[in-house]
């Protein structure tokens, strides 16, 4: 699927180690790092990602981007350490279910809301974040143009934007509000976005 989307035209690859984000650890390395050798793009993937070592090792594995998650909100050192060591490598994903920040693989809420912990995050050198509803994710609903706003004004900073993306016009008013770019996974895979098409679409 990676070589597919990438010879279709995809800018960037996303990967999340699903296993990894539960468990707490990776679990898929051996798939992944088969990925990021064969890429020709660049490839982000986060999902289990809780030390300087693991972060080092994708890097090493070609992947270009390492997504924090869990670790963003239970290890603020890590988080400053890893922007000082790695820099526009470090990437935080903000998993948000009814305005407040999940972790452990979206097991466990915490009373964070997105915005304010992003505010903090920025202090500690981060230089860009990725939003995903969670309610919306995998809906093939559409996307929480709300709260994607209001992180992008407030925080001014590159914001990706994840979760119910389902349609062109959904990419569209994405890239109106002011976002780097939005990560489409289960409408490829169900053919309501056409990988192409989108790319055409958007890069107008």
């Amino acid at each position: 699927m990676a070589l597919k989307w990438q010879s279709m035209g995809a800018p960037r690859l996303h990967i999340v180690d699903l296993d990894g984000a539960a468990a707490g650890e990776l679990v898929n390395r051996e798939i992944i790092g088969q990925i990021g050798r064969v890429m020709m793009i660049p490839t982000e993937m986060g999902g289990g990602i809780r030390s300087l070592e693991t972060i080092g090792t994708m890097l090493k594995l070609g992947i270009d981007r390492v997504i924090l998650g869990t670790a963003a909100v239970q290890d603020p050192k890590l988080v400053s350490e890893a922007c000082a060591r790695f820099g526009d490598a470090i990437v935080v994903s903000l998993d948000a279910r009814d305005g407040f920040i999940a972790i452990e693989g979206w097991q466990h809420e915490t009373v964070l809301t997105p915005l304010e912990f992003a505010k903090t995050l920025v202090e500690l050198g981060v230089r860009r974040f990725i939003y995903t509803d969670i309610g919306r994710d995998g809906t093939l609903t559409e996307p929480n143009f709300t709260a994607i706003y209001e992180l992008v004004d407030g925080l001014r900073k590159p914001v990706i934007a994840a979760g119910g993306v389902a349609t062109l016009t959904h990419l569209k008013i994405i890239k109106l509000l002011g976002c780097e770019g939005a990560i489409v996974g289960k409408a490829l895979y169900s053919g309501d976005i056409d990988l192409k098409r989108a790319i055409a679409t958007i890069d107008c």
